[in-house]
């Protein structure tokens, strides 16, 4: 009989090493190793091994494809981070932190596909009463949702296979376990072999499966780093649970691009579309207070308006503090030494914070001008214009660069209102006429040029 023997597993990354070690050499995380039991597979001989394996090759010619290989969700922002929809025998892993809507959102997606589409809920966190209830609560009411509350993988891969849905939705991964493995739900092999059991099955049944994944903030669960190299799309559910805008963005998608993003407004009914984020991001801006300036940035191909806000002030320890909430941190701190170096601010005796509004986190270079006038205008105490909107690129010399799509994000700015749009210069020449003549274009070089033009 084939003894048991125990290794160390990485909970970020999935790495095995064979003895504890504080830092994991694969992904460089600290304190991420945990102790598992893996009880080897019995032996089978090669005749055995080799009758079992059958393989057969076709030519890429004799596969058909179906023209609707994607059902759609009923929740347009959700599609758009798809690629248009979910594709036919497709594992779907939406994560995030708990309590940030996951089974909200994955549960009104079951109202409109029920519509057309036999769905199945596998819960294994919740009771079929307590499902109900918050279902009750979400005005889900269509009849071809099916809830099946298991987490032995097995039986509900059996249950599958007997039935044959449409679509499944697993909620959520870190409670689902194998009988063959010793570990407990929601360890590292737990999760990656179950995983692997729904991916089979939703291959071979062309059945689309969408897992919930939980990250737990002391990271004693297995993250959904583990899963990405298995599933096709991965999908990321970001915002502060005590605010109610949630953004759900695409890190892998084998079937569409990551650049996309879906934005979401929480309420006691549950998740609702923001068909215009922007509008909502720049809503209730200050008047007249300095040290706010708008940014427009580029989520895939959707411009998108955000409030950036600076303060400064004196600092009241000895080394001057920097925080930034949805904007880099080593970011803030190169634009201030520029800032200092270039532009004469000596900002090394002030307190700096920076904060994007609505709990975006933006890392696009062109949030580097309105981040430096928001820091300026606090510093000098001067309200820059309320009809002002900038972008651009700081460049350690001081310089303002370009940044792509300039037109689309010119059109934006004029379709909300905004007056004066403050670009590169650079960025001008690529104008349409129609950009040019739908607002004041002014195309600046330096940061000095440009906070003397959004200022009144």
């Amino acid at each position: 009989m084939a003894k048991s023997k125990s290794v160390f597993v990485c909970s970020n990354c999935g790495a095995q090493v064979p003895k504890w070690q504080g830092k994991c050499n694969n992904c460089g995380e600290w304190d991420t190793f945990v102790e598992e039991t893996l009880t080897p597979a019995p032996a089978v001989s090669g005749v055995t091994a080799r009758s079992v394996r059958t393989a057969k090759a076709v030519t890429l010619s004799e596969i058909q494809t179906d023209k609707e290989s994607r059902y759609k969700t009923g929740l347009k922002e959700l599609d758009r981070v798809l690629g248009g929809g979910i594709v036919k025998g497709s594992v779907i892993l939406l994560s995030g932190d708990p309590g940030i809507g996951k089974s909200t959102l994955i549960l009104q997606m079951c109202e409109y596909l029920g519509k057309t589409l036999n769905v199945l809920y596998v819960s294994g966190e919740e009771s079929k009463r307590q499902l109900k209830l918050r279902a009750d609560r979400l005005c889900v009411t269509t009849e071809n949702l099916s809830v099946l509350t298991e987490t032995d993988v097995e039986t509900v891969n059996d249950y599958i296979y007997s039935t044959k849905p449409d679509i499944v939705m697993i909620d959520s991964i870190q409670t689902m376990s194998r009988a063959d493995i010793s570990s407990v739900p929601g360890s590292v092999s737990q999760v990656r072999e179950c995983t692997n059991a729904y991916l089979h099955t939703a291959k071979s049944m062309d059945i689309p499966i969408i897992i919930v994944g939980h990250v737990n903030k002391d990271g004693a669960i297995a993250g959904p780093k583990v899963l990405e190299h298995i599933v096709d799309a991965v999908l990321y559910f970001e915002g502060e649970k005590n605010l109610t805008y949630r953004v759900l963005r695409a890190v892998k998608n084998r079937f569409g691009s990551t650049n996309e993003i879906g934005v979401f407004e929480m309420y006691d009914k549950g998740l609702k579309q923001v068909q215009n984020p922007s509008s909502m991001l720049i809503s209730g801006r200050p008047r007249g207070v300095s040290g706010t300036c708008v940014a427009c940035v580029l989520e895939g191909t959707r411009p998108i308006l955000a409030e950036v806000q600076g303060l400064v002030s004196q600092t009241g320890y000895g080394n001057a503090r920097r925080m930034s909430t949805g904007f880099d941190y080593n970011r803030l701190s190169l634009l201030l030494a520029v800032l200092e170096k270039r532009v004469g601010f000596h900002f090394s005796s002030f307190d700096a914070y920076v904060n994007i509004v609505g709990g975006l986190k933006l890392a696009e270079p062109a949030v580097d001008l309105p981040v430096v006038l928001s820091l300026i205008s606090s510093m000098k105490d001067a309200v820059l214009r309320e009809d002002v909107i900038a972008f651009g690129e700081i460049g350690l010399a001081g310089e303002v660069r370009t940044v792509i799509n300039a037109e689309s994000r010119v059109l934006e700015a004029a379709r909300l209102g905004f007056k004066r749009c403050i670009i590169p210069i650079h960025n001008v020449e690529g104008l349409s006429k129609k950009a040019k003549e739908s607002i004041e274009v002014i195309g600046v070089r330096t940061i000095k040029k440009s906070f003397e033009s959004a200022i009144e």
